[in-house]
């Protein structure tokens, strides 16, 4: 995440994103790498299972994972920062 208040357009934790998590309830699972998962089942599909077909898509949705988490993870480092400051 940048330096801004607000997350970055188009990353996996952007401010639409950060809504749609913020407003669901807390029994509904929210995944926003979920089209690079799609995707990577497709290619699996498509190839009849071969992973070492699909390597690019698996290593897309880590990609995705991991940047969602640790963007996550600073949001949520502030959120509490700022609650320490009243």
């Amino acid at each position: 995440m940048s330096s801004k208040d607000t997350p970055e357009e188009g990353t996996p934790w952007d401010k639409k994103t950060s809504e749609k998590f913020e407003s669901k309830r807390l029994s509904e699972y929210y995944d926003p790498c979920q089209e690079a998962a799609n995707k990577s089942l497709k290619c699996l599909h498509r190839n009849g299972g071969d992973r070492e077909m699909c390597t690019d898509y698996f290593q897309a949705y880590r990609d995705c994972k991991k940047q969602w988490t640790t963007e996550r993870k600073e949001a949520r480092k502030k959120e509490a920062f700022n609650v320490k400051l009243w």
